[in-house]
C-alpha cells in the first residue's frame, strides 16, 4: 500500500510540474501594452529587434493610453512594458505604485486627416477647416478623452483653436461646444479606430496624429503650432487648455493638461521579463537603433 502511496505522489508531483511549467511564461516573450497609434512602428521595432534576438517572442495589446494604464490599476494585469502616446498618464496613473520611471522617446502632432472620397476635400484648407467640419453634411471622427490621449488633445486642439481663431474683439468663430456635440455617434476608444470608419466613408475627416496619416497614406492638415501641440517652445501656451477625465479607478478623476505631444514607456513593478524589457527598452532609445525607425515613420 505504501509503494502505491509513493508511486501516486510522484505521479501527481510531475504532473504538477508539468502543469506549472505549462503555464511558466517564456523567457523570451515580451509583453507590451501600448498606444494604438504605436501599432505599426511597434511592429517594425519588434521585427528589427528580433534579428538581433532570435526567438523573442512579442505579445502585444493595443489600446487607448488611459486604458492600457487601467489594464495595470484596474485589472491586475501584468505587462514588460507600457508604452504612452502621453507621457503624463505614466505619471499621473503609474508612478509610484505600479512603475517607478517613465521614459520620453517620440514626439508627434495633432492634424485633420482625410482622404480623396472626403466629401469637401478639394475645399478645405488651413484657413478654414474649422467652417468646412461644422457643415451639416460633414462628419468627422475622434476618439475618446476618457480612454486615450488623442481623444483629450483634440479637445485640447479645439479649445486652442477657439482662442487662436478669434478676432481683434474676441469674437470667436465656433466654439468647443459646437464641435463636441456634433457627430457624437463617431467617438471610438482609440484614434486608430477611426481608420475603417474614414476608410469606409462614413466620416469625412479625423482628429489624429500626424505620424498615423503618414503611415496610412492619408492627405491630412496641418494646423498651426499654436495650436497642434507639436511645439515644445509653445508649453506654456498649450497649459492654457485643460479637461477633467476619469483616473485609475471608476470613482476617480484626474485634470489633464495641454502639453506637447512626448511618447513614453516604463517597465512596471509586476513585469513578468524585466531583463528582456530592459534590453528592448536600450534598443527603442538608441539613436541608431529604434530612434532611427520612429524618426522614418514620422515620429
Amino acid at each position: 500500500m505504501n509503494k502505491k502511496i509513493k508511486v501516486c505522489a510522484l505521479f501527481l508531483f510531475f504532473a504538477f510540474l508539468s502543469i506549472t511549467g505549462c503555464k511558466q511564461k517564456s523567457s523570451k516573450e515580451l509583453v507590451i501594452f501600448h498606444a494604438g497609434s504605436l501599432a505599426m512602428p511597434l511592429k517594425a521595432l519588434a521585427d528589427s529587434f528580433t534579428t538581433m534576438h532570435p526567438g523573442t517572442v512579442f505579445k502585444m495589446e493595443a489600446a487607448g493610453s488611459v486604458d492600457c494604464a487601467r489594464k495595470i490599476t484596474e485589472l491586475g494585469r501584468s505587462c514588460d512594458i507600457m508604452a504612452s502616446a502621453d507621457y503624463l498618464v505614466i505619471d499621473q496613473l503609474l508612478i509610484p505604485e505600479y512603475a517607478s520611471e517613465n521614459q520620453y522617446f517620440a514626439t508627434n502632432s495633432i492634424v485633420i486627416a482625410f482622404t480623396d472620397k472626403s466629401r469637401e476635400a478639394d475645399n478645405i484648407t488651413a484657413d478654414n477647416w474649422y467652417e468646412i467640419l461644422l457643415l451639416p453634411h460633414i462628419f468627422y471622427g475622434r476618439s475618446d478623452p476618457h480612454a486615450d490621449p488623442c481623444g483629450y488633445r483634440t479637445v485640447f486642439v479645439l479649445q486652442l483653436a477657439e482662442k487662436y481663431y478669434a478676432d481683434a474683439a474676441g469674437k470667436t468663430p465656433f466654439t468647443v461646444h459646437d464641435f463636441t456635440e456634433k457627430d457624437q455617434r463617431f467617438i471610438r476608444p482609440k484614434e486608430v479606430d477611426l481608420l475603417a470608419l474614414l476608410g469606409s466613408r462614413a466620416i469625412d475627416y479625423m482628429f489624429i496624429y500626424k505620424s498615423v496619416a503618414l503611415q496610412h497614406g492619408l492627405r491630412y492638415i496641418e494646423l498651426p503650432p499654436e495650436i497642434n501641440l507639436g511645439d515644445s517652445a509653445l508649453a506654456e501656451q498649450y497649459a492654457r487648455a485643460q479637461l477633467k477625465i476619469r483616473g485609475s479607478s471608476p470613482t476617480d478623476s484626474i485634470i489633464v493638461t495641454g502639453t506637447p505631444i512626448v511618447y513614453s514607456f516604463t517597465i512596471p513593478h509586476n513585469a513578468e521579463n524585466p531583463k528582456l524589457a530592459q534590453k528592448f527598452a536600450t534598443f527603442l532609445t538608441d539613436p541608431r537603433g529604434g530612434q532611427k525607425i520612429l524618426r522614418s515613420m514620422g515620429q
